[in-house]
C-alpha cells in the first residue's frame, strides 16, 4: 500500500526563505531606528524629571548631551528640531524629525518621530 507524501517541495521552500529573507532584511532596517527613538523619548523624559529649566539652548544643549548617553546619532536630530512650546500649565518640549533610511536600489523609507514631554518648574 502507498502512502502519501507530505511536505513543502523545494520551490516551495525558496519562496518562503525568500518572503521571510525580505521581512527580516526589512527589520534589519528599520529596527535600530525605532530602538534610537526610545532613546530620545527616555532622555527627553529624563529632561522632564530633571527640574533644570533654563533658556532654549541650555535646553538643546543638556538634551543632545543626555541623547549621548543613549546612544542617538549626533546626525540624527539637529538643534532646530527641538522646540519649547509654552502652554498654560507651563513649558512643553517637542522633539520632531524625519529619518531616511535607503532600502533596496532607489527605494527608501522615510519615518516620522515625534514625541513632547511636559517641563517640571519651566521658569521662561
Amino acid at each position: 500500500m502507498k502512502s502519501r507524501q507530505q511536505g513543502i517541495t523545494l520551490i516551495g521552500f525558496a519562496i518562503v526563505l525568500l518572503v521571510l529573507g525580505f521581512f527580516a532584511f526589512m527589520a534589519m532596517k528599520l529596527v535600530p531606528s525605532y530602538i534610537e527613538y526610545f532613546g530620545v523619548k527616555k532622555a527627553m523624559s529624563q529632561m522632564a524629571t530633571s527640574g533644570n529649566a533654563q533658556d532654549l539652548d541650555g535646553l538643546r544643549r543638556e538634551l543632545i548631551f543626555k541623547m549621548g548617553f543613549q546612544y542617538v546619532d549626533d546626525a540624527t536630530i539637529q538643534p532646530k528640531d527641538i522646540t519649547i512650546d509654552r502652554a498654560n500649565n507651563g513649558a512643553v518640549l517637542h522633539v520632531e524629525y524625519d529619518k531616511q533610511i535607503p532600502f533596496i536600489y532607489n527605494i527608501d523609507f522615510l519615518l516620522h518621530f515625534e514625541n513632547s514631554v511636559q517641563l517640571r518648574n519651566a521658569s521662561m
